[in-house]
This record gives C-alpha cells, sequence and structure tokens, in this order.
C-alpha cells in the first residue's frame, strides 16, 4: 500500500472524527434513492437476517433496516461515529473494511457512502472480502460516487475527504470478478453535481475460499 493511500485514508477518517455529531444531524432520516435501496435490500433478505453494515456512521440507515426485522451488525472506522451509536443505545464496533476481518456468513452486506473513501488499488480486496463474508444468494448493497478519477474535497467545516470516482460499467466489472451479481442499479444526483451509483447485487456461487485468497486471509 502506498503512502498516498495510507495518508489519504487516515486523513478521510479523522476528518469525520471532527465532524460526526454534525453529520448525523444533518442525515437523520434515509429519504430518496436511499430509502428505495434499503427496501430492496430488506426484500432481499430473510425477516430474522443477519446483516453487517460497513461505514455505519451515526446508524440512521441500520435503524431504518431493523425497523423491518433484520439485525445489522453497525461497523464503523470512525469512533466517534461508534461512540454517537452506543450513546444511543445502539451496539456498534470499530471495524477497518481495508485490515479488519468481516466475519460471517451474513445474509446481507450493507455500504452506503463508504467506498468512494476506499483507494482504488484497495477496492478489489474490500470485494472480495464482502463477497468472502456473504451466504451464498446473499445481498450485498452499496453506493459510490460516479465519475473519473479521484480528488479531495473540502467540507463546510473545512475538513478534507478524499473522494475516488467510479465508472458505472467498471465498478460492476469488478463486483462480478469477486463474485458479485448487479440485480439493480440507480443513479441519483445528491448534494453535488456528481451523480452516485447505487448497486444491489448477489453472490451467486460459493466463491468464499477464492476470495479469502484474494483478500490475503488465512
Amino acid at each position: 500500500m502506498s503512502q498516498h493511500t495510507i495518508t489519504s485514508n487516515r486523513e478521510t477518517v479523522a476528518s469525520y472524527e471532527r465532524i460526526a455529531r454534525d453529520y448525523a444531524e444533518s442525515t437523520a432520516s434515509p429519504d430518496g434513492v436511499g430509502s428505495a435501496a434499503l427496501r430492496r435490500l430488506v426484500v432481499a433478505v430473510p425477516p430474522t437476517g443477519q446483516i453487517l453494515e460497513i461505514g455505519s456512521g451515526p446508524g440512521w440507515d441500520a435503524d431504518f433496516v431493523e425497523s423491518f426485522g433484520p439485525t445489522v451488525r453497525r461497523t464503523d472506522i470512525t469512533r466517534a461515529f461508534v461512540e454517537l451509536q452506543r450513546g444511543r443505545g445502539k451496539q456498534a464496533e470499530v471495524l477497518d473494511a481495508i485490515y479488519d476481518e468481516y466475519g460471517g456468513p451474513y445474509d446481507a452486506v450493507l455500504a452506503l457512502c463508504v467506498l468512494l473513501h476506499i483507494e482504488r488499488d484497495d477496492t478489489d480486496r474490500v470485494l472480495a472480502k464482502v463477497a468472502a463474508a456473504l451466504r451464498p444468494g446473499g445481498s450485498f448493497l452499496v453506493s459510490v460516487r460516479e465519475g473519473v478519477g479521484e480528488q479531495w474535497e473540502v467540507g463546510e467545516s473545512g475538513s478534507r475527504y478524499h473522494v475516488v470516482f467510479w465508472d458505472g460499467d467498471d465498478f460492476r466489472a469488478r463486483l462480478a470478478a469477486a463474485g458479485l451479481t448487479t440485480t439493480w442499479a440507480a443513479r441519483s444526483l445528491e448534494d453535488s453535481d456528481e451523480p452516485w451509483l447505487t448497486v444491489l447485487a448477489t453472490k451467486t456461487s460459493d466463491t468464499t475460499d477464492e476470495n479469502r485468497n484474494e483478500s490475503g486471509a488465512e
């Protein structure tokens, strides 16, 4: 891993540590394509399903999903988000999507507004770990920013966030290479001019051993 990757990840996480409470207040309820996507995920898993959420943030998406029955394992690399959720009486834990093991198998993995901060060179590793953590037939709901290249963005607080943009076809091809077949996708504009791509994919075969090898797991 390059020094650029380490620096960009650390600075982005540090930025979220500083603004976690403000972020929670500004994202208090899922709506639009986010809500529609979460409903599709709920339909795809059993009512008592087990879901891993990567980058749970304040936990609003997990609250929404759990209102339908499934149980969500809430994780985030940002400790301030984990503490915020614990303060709300939720169980949450610190998890680094690149380096930590995911456990499982799960009926679904949820990662909205997370992979845009994962370096391009680390994305295949993360997708392989997602596939390894899913049961055969399990679902993966993920969103990324569409576009070309990567850049630093500055929020209202003055904090910087490193953002990676994806071509939709390229990202779906990477999902397929990890053993995840796209079953639904939607594009939407949020607070910026760049569109978001939200994808629901299914693990179509038992690729657990292959993906564990690719991700470097024992």
